[in-house]
Formats: structure tokens, C-alpha cells, sequence
């Protein structure tokens, strides 16, 4: 099984790609994690917002294949505490997924079309972040998935 994180567009600030890289690095101690640049849609500032979730999400559903499991990062999707989105990764790696796929969208979100596809959404917080500050939170929070699983003490509680 692939583990695959999916982000539209490249990430611009520095701090946010080497606190990337970071968690990148400490993940592939525990597997093999994949990360998959979407290119941005062409032209995005002369499209409405509905037009560009749209486009991105035709680019989103080409990459996709039949036995993927999608997970989207979403702010409509289901909170978990630190420890119960271990036992859900856990779940899900016990699973016969040819692929999962958690998809950071791009600055407007998600199509409808990419909603339906979906198998599962995740909030990170009530909040609202940027996209790219979501790309190092959530890999900070699957690295720290990582530790718990293996009863390491970097989640200390």
C-alpha cells in the first residue's frame, strides 16, 4: 500500500518547505510517504473561484485510480484528538487500499465533483488556515500518528 499527500500548487514561504521537509524525513522512518505536487490552474487570477476549484479538481480525479482511498483535509470533516487519528491511520493502513491519499485543496477548496469522490474528510481545527500552512500541520500531526502508534515520546500526554 502507497501513502500518498496530495497538495495543489507549490509551497512559497521557506519556513513552511523546511518545516516540511522535517516531518517528511521523520515519517519515511516509519514508511514510505509520497508527496505529489498538482500543478496550479493556468490563468487563476482571470478565473471566478467555482472555475478554479473546478479545473483543479478535473486534475485531482485524472491522478486518481479505482482502489484509492481519498481524504480530504477539509474544514467540514470529521476533528479527531491527536491519539484518535492514529488509531484512524492505523485503521486505514490494515485496510486493503491500493493507495491512500490525503489532498490538501487549493486556496478555494474543493469541487463538488472532488467531494463525491471522496472516502473520508478530516478537519484539523476548528479554525481556518491557510493551504499551505495546512501542508506542514498536517505532517507534523501524522508524524506525531507515527510516534503514537509505536508508543515513542514525542506525544507527550
Amino acid at each position: 500500500m502507497k501513502i500518498e499527500f496530495w497538495t495543489i500548487g507549490k509551497t512559497n514561504e521557506t519556513y513552511l518547505k523546511n518545516g516540511m521537509a522535517i516531518f517528511e524525513k521523520r515519517i519515511k522512518r516509519y514508511l514510505k510517504l509520497e508527496a505529489v505536487l498538482i500543478t496550479d490552474v493556468k490563468n487563476a487570477k482571470n478565473l471566478k473561484p467555482q472555475q478554479v476549484k473546478q479545473k483543479e479538481g478535473e486534475k485531482i480525479l485524472a491522478k486518481l485510480k479505482n482502489g484509492d482511498f481519498l481524504i480530504l483535509l477539509d474544514e467540514k470533516g470529521k476533528h479527531f484528538t491527536s491519539v484518535k487519528f492514529a488509531r484512524f491511520i492505523e485503521q486505514q493502513l490494515n485496510q486493503s487500499h491500493h493507495r491512500i491519499i490525503f489532498l490538501v485543496g487549493g486556496s478555494y477548496g474543493f469541487s463538488d465533483t472532488v467531494y463525491q469522490r471522496s472516502n473520508y474528510k478530516i478537519a484539523l481545527s476548528e479554525m481556518t488556515f491557510s493551504h499551505q500552512m495546512v501542508r506542514l500541520f498536517f505532517l507534523e500531526q501524522f508524524y506525531r500518528a507515527m510516534t503514537i502508534l509505536r508508543n515513542e515520546p514525542y506525544h507527550n500526554v
